[in-house]
């Protein structure tokens, strides 16, 4: 069965190795660059877990670029096919953020924005992210977030989805939020949302199948079997690595199937 990787990154040097990621090196044994990887030892990591596609993401904070458009671009053309763009922006400059969102997507294929509130220590209520979203619903892509407690050393309180998510998603009926890391320890919260807007779906990056909490695990195999899509947030963790004992959710095959691939089909329209 094919395989969407909703949350993933090619990393560069800056991106691996910068300090904020310690906490992740000391818990996944990923290893620092001396150079640039190169985008076949990500291709080949896909293809071992039958990812068909990577939703590879620039990574933007108020530092600067660690991974710039122009880079995913480049590792997308290099992929075979494997890879599509999400953006990055500077939420710093709204207006050159907007321009630069709708160059992504407009003239380089990308199919989403991803803004990590954590980076910029900024809510995704802060006003700066507001003709952001306004953008992606004219451009008709999603807003991919992160949400829960953060694993690099950063303070957590901005992964709240209530009063976050749920107040944005008020905001802007129309914006698809794509909510990444589960939410945890705040799951049940993250669900809620989930149930109570038909934008908002939840991605399991950052987790392994054994780690997935329970009241996730119930979510899947009900209700929210359209709501919830596969995320690896490799390099930190492999698609291999993060769908190992999926056999152990037994999941009937059509929630495999939305899980795996159709739901990332849908919402970012591959």
């Amino acid at each position: 069965m094919p395989v969407i990787d909703a949350w993933m990154q090619h990393p560069t040097p800056r991106h691996a190795n910068h300090e904020m990621f310690e906490s992740l090196r000391r818990w996944t044994g990923m290893q620092t660059l001396d150079k640039p990887l190169p985008v076949e030892v990500t291709v080949a990591a896909l293809e071992a877990a039958d990812v068909e596609t990577g939703l590879a993401a620039a990574w933007y904070g108020p530092q600067g670029a660690l991974i710039d458009n122009h880079e995913v671009a480049a590792f997308v053309e290099q992929s075979g096919g494997r890879l599509r763009g999400v953006a990055g922006v500077d939420l710093a400059r709204p207006m050159a953020a907007v321009r630069e969102l709708r160059r992504a997507v407009e003239e380089s294929g990308f199919v989403a924005l991803r803004v990590i509130p954590w980076l910029w220590e900024v809510p995704p209520t802060d006003r700066r992210y507001y003709p952001l979203y306004a953008a992606c619903v004219d451009l008709g892509v999603p807003f991919c977030t992160q949400v829960g407690h953060t694993g690099p050393l950063r303070p957590s309180e901005t992964g709240r989805p209530i009063p976050y998510i749920d107040q944005v998603a008020l905001d802007f009926p129309e914006l698809t939020i794509v909510c990444g890391h589960i939410g945890y320890p705040w799951t049940t919260e993250m669900i809620a949302v989930a149930d109570k807007h038909p934008g908002v779906f939840i991605d399991t990056s950052a987790y392994t199948v054994r780690r997935y909490p329970p009241e996730l695990v119930e979510y899947l195999r009900g209700r929210g079997r359209r709501k919830v899509l596969f995320g690896s947030n490799y390099p930190m963790i492999t698609p291999s690595r993060a769908l190992e004992h999926l056999d152990d959710l037994d999941l009937d095959e059509e929630t495999r199937e939305l899980f795996l691939y159709g739901n990332a089909r849908r919402v970012f329209a591959l």
